[in-house]
């Protein structure tokens, strides 16, 4: 069964080269798992200037990823963001590889969300979290013999999981059980390879 809320599926090129951009990815990301921000937050955390920061943030705006948030009340002073979709987004390197070019921003896209990923991975290694967080941490890896469609079926499976447990945390949060409550980045990937 589908789950009834998927990321969006990018099939346009000049949408999906937005995220060429890696300090792009990175405020998209971080105002993500912050819900809203303003320019000057979110330049605060990936070391830039407030300016630089808006000018990716309304270049998001364009593509229809970002919105200003209404929930935050206009004082003129300074703009509050939020991703436009709590849904997120997602592309099929498939969709892209009849041209050169949008190979190539597919796949500058990928890595691009990898590195993001691994840098965020390492930052988590590197701090230092009491032991009830580092005992339920946990890093995994199975090798399976699928066919396509049994990986794109454990596909579905393990996203309907995630999305359970994420209402379940956004329920709790709203309901003001927010003691000992982090983000929590859940990285998975599934893929042929041959040895």
């Amino acid at each position: 069964m589908r789950p009834k809320h998927r990321p969006e599926r990018i099939t346009e090129l000049s949408r999906l080269k937005a995220f060429t951009n890696p300090l792009r990815l990175r405020i998209y990301r971080l105002l993500y798992a912050a819900g809203s921000a303003t320019a000057s937050q979110l330049g605060e955390q990936v070391g830039e200037t407030p300016s630089l920061v808006s000018y990716h943030l309304r270049k998001l705006a364009e593509h229809g990823f970002v919105a200003e948030a209404t929930s935050h009340g206009d004082d003129g002073r300074e703009r509050w963001w939020q991703v436009a979709s709590e849904d997120g987004w997602g592309y099929r390197d498939s969709d892209f590889a009849d041209t050169p070019e949008g190979a190539a921003a597919a796949g500058a896209v990928t890595r691009g969300i990898f590195d993001t990923r691994a840098a965020q991975y390492r930052t988590y290694l590197d701090q230092d979290w009491d032991k009830a967080w580092t005992d339920a941490a946990f890093s995994s890896e199975w090798l399976l013999d699928l066919t396509p469609a049994e990986l794109a079926e454990m596909s579905d499976e393990l996203e309907a999981l995630a999305r359970r447990w994420r209402e379940r945390g956004k329920a709790a949060k709203a309901a003001g059980d927010t003691e000992d409550r982090e983000h929590v980045s859940l990285h998975l990937y599934g893929f042929p390879f041959r040895p």
